[in-house]
């Protein structure tokens, strides 16, 4: 399809996978939008995606002025290109033929004080801005992710309608709201993902232990995990993680792919700003500062071989001894969940606990109720425990922290004699 005479509702810059997933949703969804993209073949590409999954009124523009003036005003843009100077050359060229009242939104992982500086800078020529943290990655964008758009009120409104119907949709509504003013979005979309680096590491040393203190077998892993998330631990993360201990390793036909993964992994800054914030507002965030720790230590995987040879010649016997025997493995897997599930609760108390301290220095008064409402679908943090923290702040919106919201306190109580002995010495044989 190409541009027509009708005029779109809505406009997407920035073609690569999640812009193309992203403008889909919103074509899907009935809206006519207008795509753009400094590189013509991912125009093609999306023009072609969109013919293909069900004629989409998605209309394609091959230069700035063309795409920009196929849009209705006030005209609303969605930018979705790499944080940093490419968001700031999109802005220049997109805002030349841009008219006061239009509005800019930023749908990339962007440092929250950058947001606030383009807010004042288009504010110049008239033009509103939003800078919005898009969570659950390509599937999420396509077929309904979870937003978090700060910065201008009347921006948010002229596309509220949009933004309801392309968010992930759960029991009590869509996955978006207005999150405050400034780089708000940005912020709250920054902590959300600190929170998933600490699920993640939590979720990675139970796995540790129930598989080299417990001597469990991939099989058993997955039905462990599979288990667990038919309860209170019921999420995203424990889902997949289930599915990857069956996954088979298909180029040598022999184990699973788990046992062949490298044990090494990289970031993209979300979760190194998060735990620099907390120190600069002097909140504890030790979960997700651990989080950080171990991944750059996975970095760093030949210093850590050379390391293992020099300490094996000191003396130091590999790993731990006697796996899997005199271990009670009923026990050691119930309290490994009991552990997992308090140390979850640490985790978002953590980073709820930064969210307040950094609404009460800018005065973004946010609704953590709603944060942890609009987290329940489309983003990789997903869980049902995230109603119970929406609760929680119902009930008092002004609680210090998770772990004295009454309900949270007693499982806390409760979960203590078995998160001690799990993090203790209780399972580990000597000799």
């Amino acid at each position: 399809m190409e541009a027509s005479t009708a005029l779109s509702r809505i406009g997407l810059a920035g073609l690569a996978v999640m812009g193309q997933n992203l403008a889909l949703n919103v074509a899907e969804k009935g809206f006519p939008i207008s795509v753009y993209n400094r590189t013509t073949s991912k125009v093609d590409e999306t023009l072609d995606r969109a013919h293909r999954e069900g004629e989409l009124p998605l209309t394609g523009h091959y230069s700035p002025r063309d795409f920009v003036l196929s849009i209705q005003r006030p005209r609303s843009i969605i930018i979705l290109v790499k944080a940093g100077s490419p968001v700031d050359q999109t802005i220049a060229a997109l805002s030349e033929h841009m008219a006061p009242g239009d509005s800019i939104i930023d749908g990339g992982n962007e440092w929250y004080l950058n947001t606030e500086r383009r807010i004042e800078e288009v504010s110049h020529k008239g033009l509103l801005y939003l800078g919005m943290g898009v969570s659950g990655g390509e599937e999420g964008a396509r077929n309904g992710p979870s937003l978090m758009p700060g910065g201008s009120f009347e921006a948010y409104n002229n596309v509220k309608d949009i933004l309801q119907k392309v968010a992930a949709q759960v029991e009590d509504g869509p996955c978006v709201t207005y999150i405050g003013e400034g780089g708000s979005g940005n912020f709250v979309k920054m902590v959300h993902n600190g929170i998933e680096y600490g699920d993640m590491q939590l979720i990675s040393e139970a796995y540790d232990v129930l598989k080299h203190v417990g001597g469990l077998s991939n099989s058993e892993l997955a039905e462990i995990f599979a288990e667990w998330n038919r309860g209170e631990l019921e999420s995203f993360l424990i889902e997949i993680t289930a599915d990857i201990f069956k996954v088979k390793d298909e180029l040598s036909n022999e184990g699973e792919l788990v046992d062949k993964i490298l044990d090494k992994t990289g970031m993209k800054g979300t979760g190194k700003w998060t735990v620099q914030q907390a120190a600069e507002l002097s909140v504890a965030a030790p979960t997700i500062a651990a989080s950080l720790d171990c991944r750059y230590l996975s970095g760093l995987k030949e210093e850590r071989e050379k390391a293992s040879e020099v300490l094996r010649e000191a003396g130091l016997k590999d790993g731990v001894l006697n796996v899997g025997i005199n271990v009670d493995k009923k026990r050691l897997i119930d309290d490994v969940r009991q552990a997992l599930y308090a140390s979850k609760i640490c985790s978002y108390a953590q980073g709820m606990n930064l969210l307040r301290s950094k609404s009460n220095e800018k005065g973004w008064n946010l609704n953590f109720g709603e944060l942890a409402r609009i987290w329940k679908g489309g983003c990789i943090i997903r869980a049902v425990f995230l109603d119970r923290i929406k609760k929680a702040y119902q009930r008092n919106p002004n609680l210090a922290s998770l772990v004295v919201d009454p309900e949270f306190a007693k499982e806390m109580v409760q979960r203590q004699a078995a998160w001690r002995r799990v993090v203790g010495d209780g399972y580990f044989s000597r000799d």
